[in-house]
This record gives structure tokens, sequence and C-alpha cells, in this order.
């Protein structure tokens, strides 16, 4: 085995239902910002990058034990899914019925069930997740210049900037 440094993150990505745009608003990116930060703050996750896209989320994050992945995967979708769903009946009850599943467990349905979630293992894979991140809302034509994009975690791998205050970054 290599003496390479070792990561024990994991990618994690959950896209909206049916891929519909509901992260474009601020109001609901910023759901899962204080998701993200409250988690952090009680000791459950470091987070070390990410993008909150139009209709999906991509983070690197690593569980805290004794917390098990599953746990803190489910509690974050549900609390944001919640939150999602409070804000849209208090300010637009029409767009929420787009998301209207009417299922026995729920009336309504923000997140795709079984998001993703890969182990990060090696330096190589890190720095690929990394990228892929930040490089997102490029390649969706959100901005020029992956730093620029607010809901990311670019600006602090690109020039230390950290509007946020619970990211710990991984230099490679």
């Amino acid at each position: 085995m290599s003496s390479a440094r070792r990561y024990e993150c994991d990618f994690f990505t959950a896209t909206i239902l049916e891929w519909k745009p509901l992260l474009t608003s601020e109001n609901f990116k910023d759901i899962v910002i204080d998701s993200l930060r409250y988690m952090v703050q009680h000791g459950r996750v470091m987070i070390h990058a990410f993008v909150i896209m139009n209709n999906h989320i991509h983070l690197l994050w690593q569980i805290i034990h004794p917390h098990q992945r599953e746990d803190v995967q489910r509690d974050m979708l549900k609390f944001t899914a919640q939150m999602m769903i409070k804000e849209l009946r208090n300010n637009n009850p029409i767009l929420l019925e787009d998301y209207y599943v009417g299922a026995r467990d729920r009336k309504y349905q923000i997140w795709e069930r079984n998001p993703l979630s890969v182990p990060v293992w090696t330096a190589d894979v890190l720095k690929q997740k990394l990228q892929y991140i930040h490089n997102n809302p490029v390649r969706a034509g959100l901005c020029i210049y992956s730093e620029e994009y607010k809901y990311s975690t670019a600006g602090i791998y690109n020039s230390g900037t950290d509007d946020f205050s619970f990211v710990t970054p991984v230099y490679l």
C-alpha cells in the first residue's frame, strides 16, 4: 500500500424531485446552507466543499463519529424538505403543488429518493471531486469563473474568501 495520505470523506449528491429548478431561489439555497451550518456546529459533519445548483447539490463531507452516514443524510434531506415545503406553503402554494406526490408516508416530496453517496479514499479522487463540484456552475453557464458563484466553496479554494465560516478546506 502507498504511503500517500488517505481521505475518508464522501461525495454526496441529492437532486430535487424530477430535476425541477426549485433551488434557483436564494431562499431555498439558504435553507441548505443553514442546514449545513447547523450540522457542522453540532458536530455531525465536516464540510470540505459544496455547490448548490438550481436542481441539485453536491457535497464533499465527512461524517463525524458516532454519527452514521445514513442518519445524517436522512436528517439533512428531511429537514431541508420540511423547510422548503413550509416556505412554499407560505409564499407560493401554487408551486407547492408541483411537489405533490400523495404517497402513504408524505403528501409532498422535495428530494428524489436514493441520493448518491460515494466514499472518497484517495487524493486523486478527492481532487477530481473538488474540481467537479467547483466547475459545475461554470459548465451550467451560471458564471464564468467558479469563484464568482455565491453558493459554492470555489472562492475558498481559489482565493481564500470564506463567506460561510463552517467549511474545512482540504488542500492537496
